[in-house]
């Protein structure tokens, strides 16, 4: 199967070998989304809440320029630095997806790329 990169200017660009995201079939892999502003490739100031939501605006434009949104999304993995900061990631994360409410996986993790407090990765299906 033939698969596609999606690339936006209005997400962080990759800061590896790897692709923002990439569409096979009708399913969309978002790479794992860190609370970077796309502008300046720095961490978003302020806590745990900026960056989450600083995180799902990055998978927002990176789903917008594969022509999905939220709405699209059937899987999400968060990894967070500190579980108890649970409850404010959630509190963001139920701003962005509403009423869908797709299968999810939430882990702590020792360290996550630039010591941010969160990094997001979903799986969408897109006609």
């Amino acid at each position: 199967m033939k698969h596609q990169v999606i690339h936006t200017n209005n997400a962080p660009a990759a800061i590896g070998p790897y692709s923002q995201a990439v569409k096979a079939g009708n399913l969309l892999f978002v790479s794992g989304q860190v609370p970077f502003v796309p502008e300046t490739m720095e961490i978003v100031e302020g806590d745990v809440q900026a960056q989450t939501r600083q995180s799902l605006t990055n998978v927002q434009n990176i789903l917008k320029e594969a022509g999905a949104d939220f709405s699209d999304v059937v899987k999400t993995t968060v990894f967070i630095k500190d579980m108890n900061e649970f409850a404010q990631i959630n509190e963001i994360y139920a701003e962005f997806f509403g009423e869908n409410k797709p299968a999810r996986a939430c882990v702590e993790v020792a360290r996550l790329p630039k010591d941010v407090k969160v990094e997001i990765e979903v799986i969408a299906v897109v006609e």
